[in-house]
């Protein structure tokens, strides 16, 4: 949500890249991809953030926080980070989510959409669940 310079985000991605293989990710047994060169990750984004209200956005803990830590000039995609969020959950119709205590709300918020969506346009996308983990 921050504007980087794009040879350190060309690094960054590389270095995120290697960290992914160093923890054992298989890429036999997996797919593994730049999120940034699937456009429909940013497509469907949009169509949810159609579906989404701004005083739920507003409300969420991680929004107050970020927002206060930017002099109180938090930015559009800041706010609407957590619809991309939900928008990279429900592009593959993901039933289970590893997610942190941190971002619990932000999941509910992509089972609000999944559930908003089916009810106006038929059923569709599956209401993920949480895998909390203890660690």
């Amino acid at each position: 949500t921050m504007p980087k310079e794009p040879a350190v985000l060309r690094q960054n991605i590389l270095d995120t890249t290697a960290a992914i293989l160093a923890c054992g990710i298989d890429p036999k047994k997996c797919f593994l991809f730049r999120q940034s060169l699937v456009p429909e990750h940013a497509e469907l984004a949009w169509i949810l953030g159609c579906l989404t209200n701004v005083p739920r956005l507003l409300r969420l803990p991680q929004w107050k926080m970020k927002r206060a830590s930017q002099n109180n000039e938090g930015t559009v995609g800041l706010l609407t980070y957590p619809v991309l969020q939900a928008a990279d959950i429900l592009l593959y119709k993901s039933t289970r989510v590893p997610v942190g205590e941190d971002q619990v709300l932000h999941l509910e918020l992509a089972q609000d959409i999944a559930q908003h969506f089916n009810k106006k346009y038929g059923e569709f996308f599956p209401v993920p669940k949480a895998i909390l983990s203890e660690l």
